[in-house]
């Protein structure tokens, strides 16, 4: 471990919806020298916004984010802050997850069953610009895929193109948020949730919300277990 203390610390977000689970990743990371965590986020819109505003060096993201899932958080956070480097912790352990991390720009995969000195490893290895992928995983250590794994389990697979702003719509509206809601949420007005609204209905051609929480869960957007119930 290093020990240089004017040594610049690896100023880390970690961005995890499960309270728990960040306190026992920040009592693992406490015992590190060279790592700092200078903030948490419970929903996949505060990772962003406090990676916005801090700029950590890596932000450890889960995938099964509320409000914005972690996948399209790390797409917005890899564009608007560059230098932040983002490595996926979560549960989900198959070759269409990793590689859909990649496309949306993380540059590390770990499952949550990864020991604790693997996750220090990795963080490590993202910050000074490596990759870092968890033995487990079939697809191996690799920061690009030459072929789509087809039909597959592909999370994220919103059918026609939608934009990111129809994306983080489609997943509100999925997780039981009104117009007024989502309208404050994304800090846009009622009328501009309503035309993202009308243009997912078209685009999908899903003209319930029923349907368009259907398609979220189907396409990956959002998981089961998070959203409200569904009454047909």
């Amino acid at each position: 471990m290093p020990d240089d203390s004017h040594m610049k610390r690896i100023s880390v977000l970690l961005a995890e919806d499960s309270a728990l689970l960040r306190e026992a990743l920040c009592a693992v990371l406490a015992d590190e020298d060279d790592i700092e965590v200078v903030g948490e986020a419970a929903t996949g819109r505060e990772a962003l916004s406090m990676s916005q505003r801090l700029h950590p060096d890596v932000v450890v993201m889960d995938i099964s984010m509320p409000l914005l899932n972690g996948l399209e958080a790390t797409r917005q956070i890899r564009k608007t802050v560059p230098s932040t480097k983002v490595l996926i912790l979560s549960a989900h352990n198959n070759k269409a997850y990793v590689e859909q991390a990649v496309l949306h720009g993380a540059v590390g995969y770990l499952t949550k069953q990864t020991a604790a000195e693997v996750l220090c490893k990795a963080i490590r290895e993202v910050q000074r610009g490596g990759t870092m992928f968890s033995a487990d995983l079939s697809i191996g250590r690799h920061n690009r895929f030459a072929e789509s794994s087809g039909e597959e389990d592909l999370p994220l697979k919103t059918g026609p193109e939608l934009t990111s702003r129809e994306v983080e719509v489609l997943q509100l509206i999925a997780e039981g948020h009104a117009n007024k809601q989502t309208a404050a949420e994304l800090n846009i007005s009622i009328k501009t949730v309503e035309k993202h609204r009308d243009s997912l209905m078209r685009k999908l051609d899903i003209h319930d919300t029923a349907g368009l929480t259907c398609h979220a869960i189907a396409a990956g957007i959002i998981e089961v277990h998070k959203t409200i119930p569904i009454t047909f």
